[in-house]
């Protein structure tokens, strides 16, 4: 659920970028790094707009798959503990065929 909220969030966030962008179609001028020029305003605001989702989703990026190295180092750090030191529940279980009919017999 939580994933769909995200998607319909972003959903209106993009066409209200998009209606904003059509309604400035004028054309302004632009002061690039080296040189300017003029260029129509709804493509500045659409292209500002690509950059920074891009660069939004390239940090996300990076935090997710530290995450996902961290959760999975630590399952297998898990894994290694549940192998070595065997729980209450592991120690509870019969062996062979006596222990099990000592433990019946027990219950009744």
């Amino acid at each position: 659920m939580k994933g769909q909220t995200y998607f319909i969030f972003a959903l209106l966030f993009a066409v209200l970028i998009a209606v904003f962008a059509v309604i400035n179609v004028n054309d302004v001028q632009v002061n690039y790094l080296f040189g300017n020029g003029e260029a129509p305003l709804v493509l500045v605001i659409l292209f500002s707009t690509l950059v920074g989702g891009i660069i939004t989703a390239a940090f996300g990026s990076v935090k997710l798959f530290r995450l996902q190295r961290e959760v999975k180092a630590l399952r297998v750090k898990l894994a290694q503990k549940d192998t070595d030191t065997p729980t209450e529940e592991m120690k509870q279980i019969p062996k062979d065929e006596e222990e099990i009919e000592d433990k019946e017999n027990e219950q009744k």
